[in-house]
């Protein structure tokens, strides 16, 4: 499968059912490598998998969802060492990942330093969320990919959870490449999220920084208590500004710079984010100038948003001027994301 550019957009695709076999499985480690979208199945429900080091295959799964908001992706790993290249293990971790994993926990932990995951799949988030499947033609395809995989439900954003191949097809047909039928996932819900982050938010989540039940699952809160020999903690009140995870609003990456929305025009000690190929006026003066997408992709631009916002963040400037973005397509996400950060 050639690899495919920023400029193609989940609609365009030619959508393929294959068996979970292992020919469909060594198809699907391709199509994955290749920036593809290839739907999956776990023990919870079906995934809609991407390369999670490809903030381009990211967007268009954005993009195929038809999701609302750059929200946090999980990403699925073949098994717990795989899990310690992207987060960072603290005791209580440790203990869940070895009483659960593979199976239907997600853990949010701490990015490792210089995680190879998109900024795009943890929404600028200094915590990443991953789990381990055990479904066998998930786990068969993690091995075969050698990668982590971000995998969302297989459906459009809003719908109801896909359990099988037929649940996917009926709602993505068109929007993905390819669709691995493994039969009828055996758990049916989405997976338990479990944070695990005081070691780098200290008392950020629960009582002394003790672990927190982000959204009830497939692992039972009885279970996973029994194996922390202590009670969960609850969740984060949603209007904190703490990191949140897949299934809950979503607090995102927001830079110490101020934003200046809708500039036609770059001011003195400005960095400029722009887009499309006519710069803002005063563009050359700018402290900093990244364009999200010299050919106005809005697929391209949701890819390097963060990485832009971050950059930018650190040039100096007293504040960053932000380039009209048009609402089509990603375009709305793209806009709800720096209206949240400038606000």
């Amino acid at each position: 499968m050639a690899k495919m550019n920023a400029a193609e957009t989940a609609t365009k695709m030619v959508t393929r059912l294959v068996k979970g076999d292992a020919g469909g499985i060594a198809e699907a480690a391709r199509c994955l490598a290749a920036g593809g979208l290839v739907a999956f199945p776990t023990e919870t429900v079906y995934g809609l998998g991407a390369d999670a080091r490809n903030g381009a295959a990211i967007a268009r799964l954005y993009a195929a969802k038809g999701r609302p908001a750059f929200n946090p992706l999980i990403a699925h790993v073949a098994d717990a060492a795989a899990a310690r290249q992207l987060g960072r293990f603290d005791a209580a971790a440790e203990r869940l990942a070895a009483a659960f994993w593979p199976g239907p926990l997600t853990l949010v932990l701490p990015k490792v330093e210089r995680c190879p995951v998109a900024d795009l799949a943890t929404a600028g988030l200094d915590s990443i969320a991953v789990r381990v499947p055990a479904h066998p033609v998930a786990q068969a395809i993690l091995r075969d990919f050698g990668g982590p995989v971000v995998a969302p439900s297989a459906n459009r954003s809003g719908h109801v959870s896909p359990t099988t191949a037929a649940h996917v097809r009926e709602d993505l047909t068109g929007r993905l490449d390819l669709i691995v039928d493994g039969g009828a996932t055996p758990v049916g819900l989405e997976s338990t999220i479990v944070a695990c982050l005081r070691q780098a938010f200290g008392h950020a989540f629960g009582h002394h920084g003790a672990p927190a039940l982000l959204r009830p699952g497939g692992a039972p809160r009885e279970a996973i208590e029994r194996v922390l020999g202590a009670p969960l903690a609850d969740a984060p009140s949603r209007d904190e500004n703490v990191p949140r995870a897949p299934g809950m609003l979503t607090s995102h990456y927001a830079p110490r710079t101020p934003l200046r929305l809708d500039a036609d025009r770059v001011a003195p000690g400005e960095a400029l984010l722009a887009f499309g190929p006519a710069l803002a006026q005063g563009a050359p003066a700018a402290v900093k100038v990244l364009n999200l997408s010299a050919h106005g992709d809005p697929i391209e631009a949701a890819a390097n948003l963060f990485s832009h916002l971050r950059a930018l963040d650190a040039s100096g400037a007293g504040t960053i001027a932000v380039m009209p973005i048009p609402l089509a397509g990603l375009g709305e996400a793209i806009n709800d994301r720096l209206r949240r950060a400038a606000g």
